[in-house]
């Protein structure tokens, strides 16, 4: 058996799991947030930090790199329990399409998992919602956590997509 895993955030440069392939490439029709609330990570339940969910935009695109997980069922379970526990903020899984070129029309693959979030404060207690960039902007500067600072988290992040970006134009 095998699954796919598609990351947004963090796992693109810290997947913290077992895999046996890293490709990176786009999903369609959603775009990165910073609308999502991290308790645990690089914020606390005072001061939480801004992390990275998936908004549905038609039309849009969205970078990272998807993890082949495959082997026998135990490595598999192992690996999904610890992106259950880690991706806790994220109330759903959601099978999209990913591409590995800017113009392509057939995915490449089809049927990977991402973690998603219901984008409804009522619902789901770690949503945010949108804000003024000049509130987001020292919430990030501001929070820390357990894992790090949250300002660490969007340098990483952008440092991580950079290079993709570097390495899908060579």
């Amino acid at each position: 058996m095998v699954f796919w895993i598609f990351g947004y955030g963090s796992l693109v440069w810290n997947p913290g799991f077992e895999y046996d392939e890293k490709v990176t490439g786009y999903i369609k029709d959603y775009r990165r947030v910073f609308d999502l609330a991290c308790f645990d990570h690089r914020g606390t339940p005072e001061h939480p930090a801004r992390t990275c969910t998936l908004e549905q935009k038609e039309g849009a695109i969205c970078w990272g790199a998807a993890y082949r997980v495959e082997g026998d069922p135990e490595r598999e379970r192992l690996a999904m329990e610890y992106l259950e526990r880690r991706e806790c903020e994220y109330d759903q899984k959601t099978l999209v399409n990913f591409y590995k070129e800017e113009d392509s029309l057939q995915p490449a693959l089809t049927g990977v998992i991402v973690f998603t979030s219901t984008l409804d404060k009522e619902s789901n207690k770690y949503y945010l919602g949108p804000a003024p960039l000049e509130e987001m902007a020292r919430q990030i500067a501001t929070a820390d956590g357990p894992c790090g600072n949250n300002r660490d988290y969007l340098f990483l992040l952008e440092k991580a997509l950079s290079q993709i970006e570097f390495l899908e134009h060579m």
